[in-house]
């Protein structure tokens, strides 16, 4: 917790010093967790819920007042002094189970927070994620434009002589002008995923703001297998315990509307002091009483009925509740997990097509350079080895996501 409240502090403290920032993956989800608007919203709900707690607890105290007042007419004075005090023996249990409910709702508050931070978080990994392939991406074809420039200038060179045609030479230009399109587009992307985290993060538009390159992408590992993941995410996760908790919520609810049948027993005490002051003299008095009061319900017009009624509703709506969380979160693991296997295996394949396809591709560039290739056959190579490139990167990253989510429901994030 110190570690993680240092490093939000030198977060802020560089928003604050400079307007440029690159922050990797950890960085970026701590700030999120600290700053965005979803989680500080849960927040307060967890603070009014740690004030319902309070008040609940101090329900059972006694309760003390006091007044005084003075009145003056011509020559008379009165005033009083008073002091009341109140104090519940019995009320149906209603007191302690309150306190207890209320106790349970702020641990569902506390859950909730973990839920809105794991949301977040999962954007944050899709949102950098897919930055790391843009930028991949185009590092890639930059290098294919620098060897469509190097093909153009040995044509131009070639055409100069007449070793080559026009044809080609016009061929070659085309291709770059494409290939440098490309190049553009793909820049362009990182911006726009760029600018989609920086918001996801409510970061302000003077920040410039990029992320930290890791110096590897885990797109391989063994694959927890489905039942330990769910089994675990059921003992764990922290949407499974608010549900949870959100059922003794009800429970209790039932239990308080129950206690309105049962009489209500208070002890009260009150000392008071008192004088009148006239043209005869002085008169005072000092007095103490206490009580107790039994109040017994009778006939409450069915509010009593109407309350257990809508208690065990509740009930019944928190158990569907929790019931559907876990469908949910079960029908997720599982898709993540199909999701997690198929793209390995695709990136398998990719990454072998990719590397044969760039031999290839290398091949007919030298082919070309010597001038025992035609134009045609060379064109349809590159063509082959781009797709090979980008089923390679998407495969790549679309593994390294899938892992990531995947292994995030089994803790290891």
């Amino acid at each position: 917790m110190i570690r993680y409240a240092i490093l939000i502090f030198c977060l802020l403290i560089d928003l604050a010093t400079t307007a440029q920032v690159r922050w990797d993956l950890a960085t970026c989800i701590a700030f999120a967790k600290k700053n965005n608007i979803q989680v500080n919203t849960q927040r307060y709900n967890q603070q009014t819920a740690m004030q319902n707690y309070s008040l609940s607890r101090s329900a059972q105290l006694p309760s003390v007042s006091g007044s005084a007042s003075q009145y003056f007419q011509k020559d008379l004075r009165i005033g009083s002094y008073i002091f009341n005090a109140g104090f519940t023996l019995y009320q149906g249990g209603y007191l302690r189970k309150d306190k207890r409910q209320k106790q349970l709702a702020l641990e569902a508050a506390n859950q909730s927070v973990l839920v809105t931070e794991n949301d977040i978080t999962l954007n944050i990994i899709q949102y950098y994620l897919n930055i790391l392939l843009d930028k991949e991406a185009a590092v890639y074809q930059q290098n294919v434009v620098n060897t469509s420039k190097a093909q153009l200038e040995q044509g131009e060179q070639k055409l100069a002589v007449g070793s080559v045609a026009r044809k080609d030479v016009t061929q070659l230009r085309s291709q770059l002008a494409n290939d440098e399109y490309t190049l553009i587009s793909a820049e362009n992307t990182i911006k726009q995923d760029l600018l989609s985290l920086k918001q996801l993060l409510q970061l302000s538009s003077e920040v410039q703001f990029d992320i930290a390159t890791p110096d590897t992408v885990i797109s391989q590992r063994e694959v927890p297998s489905l039942a330990t993941v769910q089994e675990y995410a059921f003992n764990n996760r922290p949407e499974i315990k608010e549900n949870q908790l959100q059922i003794q919520v009800a429970q209790l609810g039932l239990a308080k509307a129950k206690s309105a049948y049962y009489p209500t027993l208070s002890l009260s005490g009150t000392v008071g002091s008192s004088y009148i002051n006239d043209l005869s003299g002085l008169g005072s008095g000092f007095y103490q009483q206490a009580g107790i009061t039994l109040s017994i319900p009778i006939y409450s017009k069915r509010q009593n009925k109407t309350s257990v009624e809508t208690a065990r509703i509740n009930i019944g709506q928190a158990m569907i509740n929790l019931k559907d969380t876990k469908t949910t979160l079960a029908a997720n693991i599982e898709k993540y997990y199909l999701n997690t296997i198929n793209a390995q295996s695709q990136f398998t394949a990719a990454r072998e097509a990719f590397k044969y396809n760039e031999e290839v591709y290398n091949i007919a560039n030298q082919e070309l350079a010597l001038g025992v290739s035609n134009m045609v056959e060379y064109l349809q190579q590159k063509e082959l080895y781009v797709q090979a490139l980008q089923q390679f990167i998407q495969a790549k990253y679309n593994a390294a996501l899938t892992i990531k989510i995947y292994e995030f429901y089994y803790n290891q994030q």
